[in-house]
């Protein structure tokens, strides 16, 4: 039976894969401030850092940084439960991603005094602050006042330009400088907003067998769905 379709390609995205090295780091106003503290370790103000920011703000990015320079060990917040916490911080530092996601709160107290006994430091990553984590261990709230707060703010127009160049060049795509300056004024301003973008012209230019335009820009900014994440 033939197919009701027709003989309809379907894009093949190849695999690829962010570069996330110390110098691949995009530096800019929202972001300068993290970047120096983790890249300034151990010279920490306190041996708990929380470091928050929206959506692919580069909070992943910065904790593999950080795992260079410190050899951390890296876990997510949901996984503390099942660890040995103790073992985990005597083998040195240790990030904990993810902590808006929820987490087993006796184990992050747990991790946060072994870390303290060993002089030791732990990065801790999220989308909110502490303060929105409707945490009932009064003991762990008061470790979590004492850590130094890092923030990644949203990126100025210069930062989001890089990014997708950074982006576009991490999958081996080359665009007209044109096609950056018509998504960097016109998309939501945020570094998700961005990978999302360049994920869904990779998507179209193969399906379409055509390279990336500003038409083609502009018609993936008004299809896509500013809820999706």
């Amino acid at each position: 039976m033939p197919d009701p379709v027709g003989a309809r390609q379907l894009p093949l995205v190849l695999p690829h894969e962010a570069a996330l090295g110390r110098d691949d780091f995009l530096i800019g106003g929202s972001n300068r401030d993290a970047f120096a503290l983790v890249d300034g370790w151990p010279d920490w103000p306190s041996p708990v850092v929380v470091l928050a920011g929206p959506i692919g703000s580069g909070k992943t990015h910065l904790v593999e940084i950080w795992r260079a320079i410190s050899g951390a060990a890296i876990v997510d917040a949901g996984d503390l439960g099942s660890v040995d916490v103790a073992a985990l911080a005597a083998q040195g530092a240790v990030a904990v991603e993810d902590a808006h996601l929820g987490f087993d709160e006796t184990a992050l107290f747990h991790l946060l005094n072994a870390a303290r006994q060993s002089g030791t430091s732990v990065l801790i990553t999220s989308r909110t602050w502490p303060q929105a984590w409707q945490l009932s261990l009064p003991d762990l709230a008061s470790r979590l006042r004492a850590a130094t707060p890092l923030e990644i703010l949203e990126p100025d127009d210069d930062l989001l330009r890089r990014v997708l160049v950074k982006l576009f060049s991490d999958r081996q795509i080359m665009v007209e400088p044109s096609v950056v300056d018509f998504l960097v004024t016109r998309m939501e301003r945020s570094l998700f907003a961005a990978g999302r973008a360049v994920d869904s012209l990779d998507r179209k230019s193969l399906a379409e067998g055509r390279r990336i335009t500003r038409p083609l820009a502009a018609r993936c900014l008004e299809s896509a769905d500013p809820q999706a994440e």
